[in-house]
């Protein structure tokens, strides 16, 4: 674990060092082209659609729009920046934004005007940095919610009703668990809750494996310690220091992971994130639910042969329902080929135009609230229903959202938690081992 700490430090400090001395140029870009970086490809048609408009309000500019995967992505931005190829746009993730406003390969945005009114509470803020300065404009918002076989809990006995009204604890689970256990059938049809289950040999698990969720647990466990009351770090924002060390978090933890030693949440030898993530473990029948993301949606109802409902997330000790609400933003990189260009399109996309215009394809919540109406009525037009993703960031009196955690060495932070919580879910490790490594986080932030 100390090497790749070592190896992210040292990456970094090579990046910092290049970043300010490297000159701007895009590859194939020009005074008239503005290139646009993204990893989102089912997204890719919104935004060449929002480019043609934003053309057209602006003759003589161009918009270069590339589409990589997430993990070439990022690999490929990070090497833009040292050898001076960086786009002059990207899509931002939260996770990334705060080593690269540290790094200043990012333009400040303070000059677009943007207006935290204009958009879903808290995306506005999350851009800015702890210089005070913007470097992102809001692009979208996702939360999570409980996806579900529609069929498996028929035969259940669970009906929606039912399915939204869960509450969890760490003690005995609540009806949370009843319901995964009762979902949960052995290879000779017994359930998770009857005499006599195999929990060695499941046919079916209650609830598919999202993996060990790392230092987020954005869809696995953060909807449970969220409701829990517990927050990842001091500060809403910015914080020093982190508290995967806390009582409340390990109790969570323990029980969460707990889920699989039962026989009810499937194993993590059965998560893959390329190959067998929680979606595909729920559309081939292996498992009757799981959490996933709004980003998700039209993946599960794209699903073949089943059909798959949407549920809130269970209510917690604290007496709500919680979900993380995460949000994209796009970025002008501090070397880009045409700033002003650049300027120009991040506005545009950024404003209620394009942010309508990517709203009417169903496939993600833009960030202003005009955006937000046009997707849900394009989801509804292909028959999905997004309450369960919306209605926690409606109503705040039975729901809570939070941020994605926002600190400093995001990428040391995922270097430590990662084989931590591997090693707790898939090796049972006790929990009181994450005190060792939240003591190794802090140091690092402490530097």
């Amino acid at each position: 674990m100390r090497i790749r700490t070592v190896v992210a430090l040292t990456g970094a400090l090579a990046l910092s060092l290049t970043a300010g001395c490297a000159g701007g140029g895009s590859v194939g870009s020009g005074s008239d082209t503005v290139t646009y970086w993204l990893w989102d490809s089912t997204q890719l048609p919104a935004y060449q659609a929002c480019a043609k408009g934003f053309e057209q309000e602006n003759p003589g500019l161009t918009v270069k729009i590339t589409q990589l995967g997430w993990a070439d992505y990022w690999t490929k931005l990070t090497a833009s920046f040292i050898a001076g190829t960086q786009p002059d746009v990207f899509t931002d993730h939260i996770q990334k934004f705060g080593q690269f406003a540290d790094l200043k390969v990012l333009q400040p945005l303070d000059d677009l005007g943007i207006d935290a009114a204009d958009y879903q509470p808290g995306l506005a803020a999350n851009w800015v940095g702890q210089d005070g300065h913007r470097y992102g404009a809001p692009k979208d918002w996702d939360t999570v919610a409980l996806f579900y076989n529609q069929k498996m809990a028929a035969s259940a006995g669970l009906d929606a009703e039912q399915l939204n009204t869960l509450s969890w604890n760490p003690t005995d689970g609540g009806t949370f668990e009843k319901a995964i256990a009762h979902l949960t059938v052995d290879r000779n049809g017994r359930r998770g809750d009857e005499p006599g289950f195999d929990k060695n040999h499941v046919r079916t698990y209650g609830l598919a494996s999202g993996g060990a969720g790392d230092a987020d647990g954005q869809t696995t466990w953060s909807p449970f310690t969220g409701s829990a009351g517990w927050n990842y770090t001091d500060k809403k924002r910015w914080g020093t220091e982190y508290q995967y060390d806390s009582k409340t978090f390990q109790s969570v933890v323990k029980w969460y992971f707990g889920l699989a030693k039962k026989g009810y949440l499937a194993p993590y030898t059965d998560y893959s994130d390329g190959a067998n993530p929680a979606n595909a473990q729920v559309a081939a029948g292996k498992a009757a639910t799981s959490f996933d993301g709004a980003w998700m949606i039209s993946t599960y109802a794209g699903a073949k042969g089943i059909k798959v409902g949407t549920a809130y997330t269970p209510a917690g000790p604290s007496g709500e329902r919680a979900t993380m609400m995460n949000g994209l933003a796009d970025s002008i990189t501090k070397n880009a080929h045409n700033k002003p260009g650049a300027k120009k399109w991040v506005e545009y996309l950024s404003s209620d135009d394009c942010q309508k215009t990517v709203g009417s394809y169903g496939i993600v919540f833009p960030a202003t609230p005009d955006g937000t109406d046009t997707a849900v009525a394009a989801y509804k037009k292909k028959g999905i229903d997004v309450t369960a993703f919306t209605k926690p960031v409606a109503d705040k009196k039975d729901f809570t959202t939070f941020s994605y955690p926002i600190t400093n060495y995001a990428a040391d932070v995922y270097a430590l938690m990662h084989p931590a919580m591997q090693d707790v879910y898939a090796n049972d490790a006790p929990v009181g081992g994450l005190d060792k490594t939240n003591k190794q986080i802090n140091f690092i932030l402490g530097q």
